[in-house]
């Protein structure tokens, strides 16, 4: 049997490299980008590529400018620091979590987007956790797992006292819930009237709306706002709640309810998008027409409201908007930074084909 060149690898009879060899693997493993490559691509020393990526209050005598020059520098190269040595060194997990009332909710998915793109940019990773409540968040704040807390949309019975240590950022929340820790808030007041004067525009006087049962402060706000829009403009209501958790199934039944009354109104707004698709299937089972026989407003503005037949009118909420605002305050609290007050994101009602004169 001949000799075999250890510097050469095994082949098949057909001359390919057997399914033992790792040479001449294709493609053939890409060289990772290194902070020499980003810092001569943005023009400065590597001394200052490390302390940009550092995480510390050094990083902070580099300008913001320069910063910025840096990190898109490293988006381009797809550059990612080495972060395990940094985090043990400053005593972090490299981790944030987000809190969301409900995971199977479509909105949270926009700020969960939102959230990663944003932590991205500040070498955080991001775990996302639903069915929490005060017990559970304490829990993790102080158990080192997370350097800090994204608490999304909670309502009453999930907020507790947090660990006054603990850096923790509010989203879509009561910013009187700590005024201790930053909040980001939604213009949902704005959102919910824009929605009602939209339809008594078109006519409506008597309107139905399917409020969600969560005592939760943002649907609070759309309450308020929503009684506030319909004494001013004199129009009738007629109100049912619903459970947003309980999703699709839920808002059909009790739809079914609204749209069986004898006095059933001829347009509803409903506190989310999932609660509208439910409406939908309501009333083509008892075959009324969207928007013929029923004008129908959602808010949210998730990838469904453009699906439906016909498309939905519906406030947008920007979720995305919401999760980078809410993780670029958490990583200003984790660097030891100010962070000023977000003033309430807008919101806007879309307007598409589900919506007609009375």
């Amino acid at each position: 049997m001949p000799a075999t060149d250890p510097g050469t690898p095994a082949t098949d009879p057909a001359g390919t490299p057997s399914a033992g060899s790792t040479a001449g693997t294709w493609p053939p493993p890409a060289r990772r980008p290194t902070g020499r490559d980003v810092a001569r691509l943005a023009g400065v020393s590597q001394a200052t590529v490390s302390l940009v990526f550092s995480g510390s209050e050094a990083g902070r005598r580099v300008s913001e400018a320069t910063r910025e020059r840096v990190r898109q520098a490293a988006d381009s190269l797809g550059y990612r620091p080495q972060a395990a040595g940094r985090q043990l060194r400053l005593g972090r997990s490299g981790m944030i979590m987000l809190a969301v009332p409900n995971l199977q909710g479509p909105f949270f998915g926009r700020v969960l987007q939102g959230v990663h793109q944003e932590a991205g940019r500040h070498g955080l990773a991001v775990v996302v956790s639903s069915g929490w409540g005060s017990a559970t968040l304490a829990e993790a704040a102080t158990a080192g797992r997370f350097d800090g807390l994204l608490i999304c949309s909670p309502d009453d019975s999930q907020l507790g006292e947090l660990p006054p240590d603990t850096p923790a950022v509010f989203l879509d929340a009561d910013p009187g819930t700590d005024r201790a820790r930053p909040t980001v808030e939604l213009d949902v007041a704005g959102g919910m009237r824009a929605a009602v004067e939209h339809l008594a525009a078109l006519g409506h006087r008597r309107i139905g709306h399917l409020r969600s049962t969560h005592a939760a402060y943002t649907f609070r706000r759309r309450q308020a706002a929503f009684e506030q829009a319909v004494r001013e403009l004199g129009l009738e209501v007629v109100e049912l709640g619903v459970s947003l958790n309980d999703g699709h199934a839920a808002a059909r039944i009790v739809a079914g309810q609204l749209l069986e009354r004898a006095d059933r109104p001829r347009a509803v707004v409903c506190d989310d998008d999932v609660v509208a698709s439910g409406v939908y299937q309501a009333a083509a089972e008892r075959g009324l027409r969207v928007p013929d026989d029923l004008s129908v407003v959602g808010m949210d503005n998730v990838t469904v409201a453009a699906l439906l037949a016909p498309p939905l009118t519906t406030v947008d909420l920007p979720g995305e908007e919401l999760g980078r605002a809410g993780a670029a305050a958490l990583a200003g609290l984790l660097h030891g930074e100010p962070v000023p007050p977000v003033p309430p994101l807008a919101t806007s009602l879309v307007l598409r084909s589900s919506t007609a004169p009375a």
